[in-house]
């Protein structure tokens, strides 16, 4: 196996534009992501960039960043743009995506979605789950859940569904984590799909995957980590890097 980890990045973000160079304890939070990245140690990194900004800050930092057309249409598009660029001889067989916006995700986080897919064989492609922060991540639809077959004290399972409706009974309720693993097949097969039925009913795209009959295994981490979205997010991101100083 021979992962690569890509960042697709863009100034545009609807809730906060320019997050990608929101100063977090003074560094901009592209690069506190790629740095996460390359600790993890799970192949070369990289940022597909929506904006020349965004490639100066990465390489002003000593990493590697592509320019990509700002008008692609999704983070999977960037990143089959960047690979083109990054990877033409299709040497890198697995591509992790990371979003840009987890400043402070733990290393071995991405270490572990890596593995599921070593360890996997019938794995196309891999993500994280995290603990319900609070019983009111039930019923919130911003809270995307994953259904896991998932035995009592396993660290990985296979996801049977993902949805943003309220779930019910006493089995935990796994939060899911915007991060993925592909093996490069199933990348390529999943960006040339249309949107799927159950994908536009819940506004999740990795339901297009599953209609796609690709198998998602799900690794489990101990927490969620910090996800910058909004304004509110971004001030207790730097809080957060106050904290750890």
């Amino acid at each position: 196996m021979n992962p690569i980890v890509i960042i697709p990045a863009r100034m545009a973000a609807t809730r906060l534009p320019g997050k990608p160079l929101a100063d977090i304890g003074g560094l901009p939070m592209i690069v506190r992501v790629l740095r996460q990245a390359q600790a993890a140690g799970a192949g070369p990194v990289a940022v597909a960039a929506g904006d020349s900004a965004i490639v100066a800050a990465v390489e002003a930092a000593g990493g590697r960043a592509v320019l990509t057309d700002p008008d692609l249409a999704s983070g999977s598009d960037r990143i089959l743009a960047a690979l083109a660029e990054l990877d033409p001889g299709g040497e890198h067989d697995v591509v992790i995506n990371l979003q840009g916006d987890m400043p402070f995700v733990e290393p071995a986080v991405l270490a572990a979605c890596a593995g599921l897919l070593a360890e996997q064989p019938d794995c196309d492609i891999a993500t994280v789950v995290a603990p319900e922060q609070s019983a009111a991540d039930r019923g919130n639809p911003d809270v995307v859940k994953a259904i896991l077959s998932l035995e009592a004290g396993a660290r990985t399972g296979r996801a049977l569904y993902f949805t943003r409706s309220t779930l019910y009974g006493e089995a935990p309720v796994w939060r899911h984590i915007g991060i993925y693993g592909y093996r490069r097949a199933a990348l390529v097969a999943f960006n040339a799909a249309a949107p799927s039925p159950l994908e536009r009913r819940e506004k999740l795209e990795q339901l297009r995957a599953l209609e796609l009959g690709l198998s998602i295994w799900a690794a489990v981490a101990d927490a969620a980590p910090i996800s910058v979205d909004t304004p509110a997010d971004l001030e207790a991101a730097r809080a957060h890097a106050r904290k750890a100083r």
